[in-house]
Formats: structure tokens, C-alpha cells, sequence
């Protein structure tokens, strides 16, 4: 049974999602996201003005005059959710932790699919695939998914993104608009080293239209002007002593997450993946639209 806090949560951020869909983002998912493809329609004769490219020269020799093949674009197409739903998301120092505002996006991505038709579907994944939603269409099946994005209590705690990346590819045959949300907090490597997201990465990019949304939280790039800390790993569970009351201390500390974040960045635009940085801070609303805005304007 779910908490009176948890079905609070759901139904308020349910409620908030389907109205920011309805409001601030009207038009703009549906201009960016069309059809898989397209599927062969007919065979007809040429007309003045038909593209030369369009001409069935097969039909056309055999008939004695010009016809040409026509397609219409699929509508409909599949949105996958990729939610990393490891331990480090369960942190935060403003209003919502980054469970919490990565649960905020998925909600309004899932929106905007069945606004447009559109089939949605759910990976949760740790260090490995915890929880598989098929796609379907409906406002029923997007609350199931909202539901469980509060109330699923994963297994491990640890983060593998190749993990949930390849499950997508063995999953989905089709052509698919996928939504990788995590925070892509990286493993232990040397700190000049850089991201490399693998072969995985960039074979799935290219089968599929993988979006990645990094979650952060401002307080994850600063240590509080305190004295002695005790900081705690929640993946790993490994545990650090810091010196917050050193400046210097807490300027390397800065400049080392800074540094890691730009990798992250840096990693996803080298395997040609869009990045949609997104803080805990943030209406996600606000980012994601803004996002649409963009790739719109860059596919004109």
C-alpha cells in the first residue's frame, strides 16, 4: 500500500504536469517529435509539379508513362523513459531532491506522448534494469508510470547508464524517442581523464533518438563554510573527512565538480547526444520547452 504522503505527491504532480503540458509546451513537443519514419502509401501517375526523385521507373517502363511512389510519415511513435533510480538521486538542498525533479520531467515528457498519441514506456534502472514498463498509449497508463516512478524501491543503489542504454536497444526494434534522466555522476577515474560513454552509446544514438536530461543540485558543486565534515558516498558508501572550513579546501572541491560536469557534458556532445542540464532548482517545465525551442529552430 502507498503512503498518504506518496499518493500526495503523485496526484500533485500529476495534476501540475498535465496542466504545464496543456499551457506552456502546447504545440511545441509535436513540432519536434514526429513519426518514426514513413511507410510506402501507393503508386500513382505522374502529375505536373511531383518531385523527379519520386518516379517509380519499374512501374513506369512497364506501363509506358511516368508514375511515381507515394508515403505518408508515421504519427505515431514510442517514448521511452530511461529513470536512473539510484541512490544518489535522493539528494537535495533546495525544495526537491533530484528523484524528485528527474520524476517532475519524465511526468511531462509522458504527458506531452499521449497528448500527441504517442506510446510511452519506463526503464528504471540502478547498476543494472530493475523495472520494465512495455509502451502503451492513455492517461491510465501514464499514472501507472508516475506512479511507480514514486513509489518503485529499487534493489541496489550503485549506477551502470551502459546498463539501461543496451536494455533499451534489445527492447525496442523500432525507431524511438528515448529519454535518458539521471545524473551521470561518474566512477572513480583519473580527474584529467576524459568521458568516453562507450560503443553502446553511440550505436543507440544512432538507432534511436537518445536525449539525455542531467539532473544536478547546487549544493553538489560547494561545501557549507562549516568546520569538519563527514561526507558519505550513497552509491558506494564510502566515507570522506573534509576541512569545510578551508577556503582553499572548499575552492578544490568546486573546481574538481565543476570540472566533472563539463566531462559529462563534454562526454555526451563527443557521442552526439543532446544534453538538457536541468537543477533541482529549475521548473522543468521551463527547461524542457526551452529545449523544444531550440532543436526546433535547429531542424529548420
Amino acid at each position: 500500500m502507498l503512503s498518504p504522503d506518496i499518493i500526495k505527491k503523485i496526484k500533485k504532480i500529476h495534476i501540475k504536469a498535465g496542466r504545464r503540458v496543456n499551457t506552456l509546451m502546447a504545440g511545441q513537443y509535436k513540432s519536434v517529435f514526429r513519426g518514426a519514419g514513413i511507410e510506402f502509401e501507393e503508386v500513382r501517375e505522374y502529375f505536373p509539379g511531383d518531385e523527379v526523385k519520386s518516379i517509380d521507373w519499374k512501374v513506369s517502363a512497364r506501363l509506358g508513362r511516368p508514375f511515381v511512389k507515394r508515403y505518408r510519415e508515421e504519427r505515431e511513435q514510442v517514448v521511452m523513459l530511461l529513470l536512473d533510480v539510484s541512490a544518489s538521486g535522493l539528494f537535495g538542498t533546495s525544495s526537491a531532491m533530484k528523484k524528485e525533479i528527474a520524476a517532475e520531467a519524465a511526468s511531462i515528457l509522458a504527458f506531452n506522448a499521449i497528448r500527441n498519441n504517442d506510446k510511452v514506456g519506463a526503464i528504471f534502472f540502478t547498476q543494472q534494469v530493475e523495472k520494465y514498463i512495455p509502451p502503451k498509449k492513455g492517461s491510465a497508463h501514464v499514472w501507472r508510470v508516475i506512479r511507480e516512478m514514486f513509489s518503485f524501491r529499487p534493489v541496489h543503489g550503485g549506477t551502470d547508464l551502459k546498463a539501461g542504454v543496451d536494455y533499451l536497444g534489445r527492447v525496442c526494434r523500432k525507431r524511438t524517442t528515448a529519454f535518458l534522466i539521471s545524473d551521470f555522476l561518474l566512477p572513480e577515474r583519473p580527474p584529467e581523464a576524459p568521458v568516453d560513454w562507450g560503443r553502446s552509446f553511440r550505436s543507440t544514438a544512432r538507432r534511436h533518438e537518445l536525449i539525455a536530461v542531467v539532473v544536478s543540485d547546487p549544493g553538489e558543486f560547494r561545501l557549507p563554510e562549516t568546520g569538519l565534515l563527514l561526507v558519505e558516498d550513497a552509491e558506494t558508501g564510502d566515507v570522506y573527512h573534509l576541512d569545510a572550513s578551508d577556503r582553499r579546501t572548499r575552492e578544490r572541491f568546486e573546481a574538481l565538480k565543476r570540472r566533472e560536469y563539463a566531462q559529462i557534458l563534454g562526454g555526451l556532445k563527443r557521442a552526439r547526444i543532446d544534453a538538457v542540464s536541468l537543477e533541482t532548482t529549475s521548473d522543468a517545465a521551463d527547461v524542457l520547452t526551452r529545449y523544444f525551442r531550440i532543436r526546433e529552430r535547429r531542424k529548420r
